[in-house]
């Protein structure tokens, strides 16, 4: 069980993110077109997954529009933003920010993904939602990278997270 930080708190989530060499569980979500997506529709490519609280919040914001940047010149490699958030949010920010490499993915529809990647708040005032963290697939869902934010207001490693796909960030 992880420990978060969150307004000079400490909560728990329930499990761990799955390990670095493992294969990942597969994920049950719901797109901004309000059509489920599993790991199969990406599939044969890497993948970024970034896992946040909300998109209304300015750091879960901020590292949706860094991985739409970096995902620019990466064409074989799907930036997959999950949260709990309505997929009608997921879809107004990606509009009103002009994204078109991240995909918003909810969670709304599907219970499992919390507790089966790890990320599920068990308690305090943001409990059922989802912790930060940032899991790296290859294009076999092999886990090659995990992180873990421990405080919910600091930004993923965006350069590990890419570097674990033999991506140089300097090259973007």
């Amino acid at each position: 069980m992880a420990k978060i930080n969150y307004e000079n708190a400490t909560y728990r989530t329930f499990g761990e993110l799955p390990v670095v060499g493992s294969y990942a569980p597969d994920v049950s979500l719901v797109n901004t077109r309000l059509q489920n997506a599993t790991l199969a529709n990406w599939s044969g490519m890497r993948k970024v997954m970034n896992i946040f609280v909300s998109i209304d919040t300015d750091v879960c914001a901020k590292s949706v529009i860094e991985f739409n940047r970096l995902g620019e010149q990466l064409d074989d490699v799907a930036m997959l933003m999950v949260s709990y958030d309505l997929p009608f949010a997921h879809s107004r920010f990606q509009e009103h920010h002009d994204l078109k490499n991240v995909v918003g993915l909810s969670a709304i529809r599907h219970a499992g993904f919390g507790e089966n990647y790890g990320v599920q708040i068990v308690d305090g005032p943001l409990a059922g939602m989802f912790s930060r963290a940032v899991i790296v697939l290859d294009e076999n869902n092999t886990v090659v990278y995990q992180e873990h934010i421990d405080d919910v207001a600091t930004e993923p490693n965006y350069e590990a997270a890419l570097r674990a796909l033999g991506i140089n960030v300097d090259e973007l």
